[in-house]
């Protein structure tokens, strides 16, 4: 057999055109209540709080999120991958160039920003002598910087989702006391998230919840009495308020199905929140409501990949049935139907595979592969029963 051409087309999934997009993340709403930032598809997209048409103020081929609102509303702090790791960028809100403000090799993640525009974000990158926790990535420090590029460290112990009070001498923040996946529900352990205040006067930390489950996302309310947070207290993550001297606490939301993420508050006590990919804003003593969001733009990538393998196949095997051909390409296993109307890319590795061969069935493909320094014997096959080819195939 010849083959003279071959072009493989890798698919991606398309959202249909009804559906209102999913997955908005890290809402933040800004400090007049106006307009809502948040990151969609790796772009940081502006919305009025009213909801309506999203309009992309990144558009940058890496991934952008965690938007965070200047104190005037004139800027905000993002974090970015678009050198190797997270930095920290700064822009203005309606769009425009992004300044990278860090410059480490570790991930910065930003937090907020105080009314001096100082941006507060965690970094793990030298902690203090005195730090008796062990050093570790998976604990971060607290650090500070302006749009100067003044840095400076705030706290040696990990200070996750803070901010600081209008005068700046209280902060209120998240622990962080070992590693957990942040997206983990119902989770209960020894290394659960509090709320902590740190007085910046008498430099004690003072705890702030204690239940034993997740408490997260601190917000100060506007007296500065009492804050907003994030907890499974009542078994999902819901909507608090907690008073600081009494302790007195009363829940706002009361979700079942799905956690409350991503809180963040105005400065006239209107307050966003992501829910089931969605974003909703509630005042306290009313109903959360859903934003109607449209994003009408169109992809920055690709939805479809040609790679041309002529003079690139090293291996070509039938399949049993006569339906489809396995081969390699650059060392990678490929199949596809004998007509070459479609295909799979079975195989991404780093390291070369090759010496295909189907089994009898046709739903195995046994090949060679150089993992770990060591070549052995791997086998592909194919998950379901009704499905009866590999090009076509949705699980191996």
């Amino acid at each position: 057999m010849k083959i003279t051409l071959l072009f493989f087309t890798l698919f991606t999934t398309i959202i249909a055109f009804s559906q209102g997009p999913l997955w908005m993340r890290y809402p933040s709403i800004s400090p007049d209540g106006e307009n809502i930032v948040f990151s969609y598809k790796g772009d940081i997209y502006l919305v009025p709080s009213r909801g309506g048409n999203a309009r992309a103020i990144t558009t940058h081929q890496d991934h952008d999120f965690m938007p965070v609102w200047s104190k005037n509303g004139n800027e905000i702090a993002f974090a970015s991958n678009r050198y190797g790791n997270y930095d920290v960028f700064v822009m203005p809100s309606i769009g425009g160039k992004a300044k990278r403000l860090t410059f480490h090799s570790s991930n910065d993640y930003p937090h907020s920003i105080d009314n001096e525009g100082e941006i507060l974000f965690t970094s793990s990158r030298l902690d203090a002598n005195t730090n008796s926790q062990f050093p570790t990535a998976v604990l971060p420090e607290l650090y500070s910087i302006n749009k100067e590029r003044n840095l400076r460290q705030v706290l040696t112990t990990p200070a996750e989702e803070s901010s600081w009070n209008y005068n700046k001498t209280k902060l209120i923040y998240q622990d962080k006391k070992g590693y957990e996946n942040i997206w983990r529900k119902h989770h209960m352990s020894s290394i659960t998230r509090d709320i902590w205040i740190y007085d910046a006067i008498t430099k004690e930390h003072q705890k702030v919840t204690g239940f034993k489950g997740e408490d997260r996302n601190p917000i100060w309310s506007k007296d500065e009495k009492s804050f907003f947070y994030l907890s499974e207290e009542s078994g999902s993550f819901n909507i608090w308020r907690k008073e600081i001297d009494s302790g007195i606490k009363n829940q706002i939301t009361r979700y079942t199905n799905h956690p409350v993420r991503f809180l963040s508050k105005s400065d006239n006590g209107v307050m966003a929140f992501g829910y089931d990919g969605e974003i909703y804003l509630i005042k306290e003593g009313k109903e959360a409501e859903k934003l109607n969001i449209a994003i009408n733009v169109d992809d920055n990538y690709n939805l479809t990949e040609l790679i041309d393998v002529k003079n690139e196949v090293s291996e070509v095997v039938y399949s049993p049935n006569g339906k489809e051909i396995a081969f390699v390409a650059r060392g990678e296993i490929f199949v596809s139907a004998i007509d070459f109307s479609d295909s799979k890319r079975i195989t991404n590795t780093p390291e070369e595979e090759r010496d295909i061969s189907f089994s009898p069935d046709g739903r195995s493909i046994l090949f060679a592969g150089e993992r770990n320094e060591s070549w052995n014997i791997y086998r592909v096959f194919i998950e379901r029963k009704e499905e009866n080819t590999f090009y076509s195939s949705t699980v191996l």
